[in-house]
């Protein structure tokens, strides 16, 4: 009688177990398809941001995919990695080119726009962080990124981003953070020297 007191348990949790699993399983393969969705549009929206073409108070998510699949295209550079190329009426206006390297606690991966000229920026955007919230982690918050706009590069005088109060600087690093800031400053130079070296655009 023992024996089987402690048999019925163990059956009952199998079973239980394994309907978890099951009802687990079905609902991740019948939720992947809008989960896949969802992530494509969030990234076509940091490059649409990268180019200054998104507002999230405005653009729609329909516009995000609409603008999207008629005016960006996109080619691979050496390294495997995705340049987006931003156009009108078939000529190229901008380019969301990638950078990546180790900031303090983790990977940080994002995109940097340049116009067509190249002389530009248009944007930054940033895929991956984990830096200090409220320290580093301000890189993705807008006043950070929105002083990048505009800011005028010279081809061949790289470094093109500076920390200031540096000589020359452009960019305010931010309190308390200059190590993340001269982590995102040095990548982001040499994410721009390697699409310069390549050529651009092909």
């Amino acid at each position: 009688m023992k024996k089987e007191s402690n048999v019925y348990p163990v059956i009952f949790m199998t079973v239980v177990t394994a309907i978890t699993v099951l009802i687990l399983a079905f609902v991740n393969q019948s939720t992947m398809a809008t989960r896949i969705d969802n992530k494509n549009l969030e990234e076509r929206r940091k490059i649409l941001y990268v180019f200054d073409k998104y507002d999230e108070n405005q653009t729609s998510d329909e516009e995000v995919n609409q603008i999207f699949e008629n005016e960006v295209k996109t080619q691979t550079d050496s390294k495997g990695r995705e340049i987006y190329i931003l156009e009108e009426n078939g000529e190229a206006k901008a380019y969301a080119i990638p950078f990546d390297g180790p900031g303090l606690w983790g990977e940080i991966i994002g995109y940097i726009g340049l116009n067509s000229d190249l002389e530009h920026i248009t944007g930054v955007e940033f895929f991956k962080q984990s830096e200090t919230p409220g320290l580093g982690g301000r890189i993705s918050e807008a006043p950070y990124k929105e002083q990048y706009r505009g800011v005028e590069i010279l081809k061949d005088n790289s470094p093109y981003i500076i920390n200031k109060p540096a000589p020359g600087g452009n960019i305010d690093a931010i309190a308390g953070a200059t190590q993340t800031s001269t982590f995102v400053q040095n990548m982001i130079n040499e994410g721009i020297d390697f699409f310069l070296q390549e050529g651009g655009a092909k």
